[in-house]
């Protein structure tokens, strides 16, 4: 039964995983201090659909993150198993990976939608490497590279974000709750 449960948590996550090729955007790996006195402690579900497979029902994962200026730590979750553990303390990213955890799943990725996710933009503009800019449009914000947008963050209410990746091929939809006694 264990071992079943280890193949369909591996099968969920290798499709949660996006297989292209090493990253084309810039890694953000943004100092926790730089959210100033904003607190994270959510329940979140992402949804991730491949771009290239836009009928293909969203692969989902469970997560629980604790965010503020001391530290990010992140618990990723499938079939109420942990499969990921993460702390980001703008030093060091330590991970705990299960060992049928996919290579695929990228945190350097993890952590840098999470910094486009939640980091104020003056911190991820002063992070940006040359030629690259966080736009601010009517509706969302814009990680560019020569006036094209590379990938899209867009708020939909308070609970919900979505982030539509076009240069790795994925749409990722992060629905969050405040963790309960957070």
């Amino acid at each position: 039964m264990m071992k079943r449960r280890l193949l369909l948590i591996t099968a969920l996550l290798a499709g949660c995983a996006t297989p292209p090729p090493p990253s084309e955007l810039p890694p953000l790996r943004l100092a926790p201090a730089a959210l100033g006195h904003a607190r994270f402690a959510l329940s979140q579900r992402l949804s991730v659909t491949r771009l290239d497979q836009p009928d293909a029902p969203p692969q989902r994962v469970e997560l629980q993150l604790q965010l503020d200026a001391s530290g990010l730590l992140l618990a990723g979750f499938a079939y109420g198993q942990r499969v990921l553990l993460m702390q980001w303390d703008g030093k060091d990213l330590q991970v705990q990976r299960h060992p049928m955890l996919p290579a695929e799943v990228d945190t350097d990725r993890m952590l840098r939608d999470l910094c486009l996710s939640f980091w104020p933009a003056e911190a991820v503009r002063a992070a940006l490497p040359a030629g690259w800019a966080w736009v601010q449009t009517a509706t969302a914000f814009e990680l560019q590279q020569g006036g094209q947008a590379r990938l899209v963050v867009q708020r939909h209410g308070a609970n919900i974000v979505e982030i539509v990746n076009r240069a790795e091929g994925y749409r990722l939809l992060i629905e969050s709750q405040p963790l309960e006694g957070a």
